[in-house]
């Protein structure tokens, strides 16, 4: 009878710490979510210089503009602050030709959490498309990503406002 005891309730402690475990998933680099419109991109990954540390740190260098071809109507990579929010931080990459965007790039973008990657994985492309749209970053937050959408338009501020010279 004794034995049945110890059997039963090492056999439940099994049970339960099999079922406390988490599985971890790899947290490797995000993949770079892209308007689609002019590059190309949008399932490549971030691996830039300005892309691996915050712009903000200490020491860093300053976000770099790319330009591609010479005369007014240059096509230009301007990246934007790196804007740290309450879950992580959020930079955008804007392609301009002239000074019409043309397309924006997510470079760094919260996604350590199974619910962040759901979230900013619907929320990116459509603040994306509303930023070319509106030609400007007086666009909407996208509800359910209100942080996000928050540290979007200030990044993407920060790139037009160094693309303006």
């Amino acid at each position: 009878m004794r034995r049945a005891v110890v059997t039963s309730a090492a056999t439940a402690a099994g049970v339960v710490l099999l079922l406390s475990l988490k599985p971890h998933e790899a947290a490797g680099p995000a993949p770079v979510i892209g308007s689609g419109a002019g590059t190309g991109s949008g399932s490549g990954s971030g691996t830039g210089s300005d892309v691996s540390q915050p712009s903000n740190a200490p020491g860093s260098p300053a976000p770099s503009a790319s330009v591609s071809a010479t005369g007014t109507g240059a096509t230009r990579k301007v990246s934007g602050d790196t804007v740290n929010t309450r879950y992580g931080p959020v930079q955008v990459q804007v392609t301009l030709a002239g000074s019409r965007i043309t397309a924006v790039d997510v470079v760094k973008y919260p996604n350590s959490e199974r619910r962040d990657r759901e979230i900013n994985s619907s929320a990116l492309p459509v603040l994306n498309h509303e930023a070319i749209s509106a030609q400007s970053a007086a666009i909407d937050v996208v509800s359910g990503a209100t942080y996000t959408s928050d540290g979007y338009v200030r990044s993407l501020q920060s790139a037009l406002d160094r693309a303006k010279g």
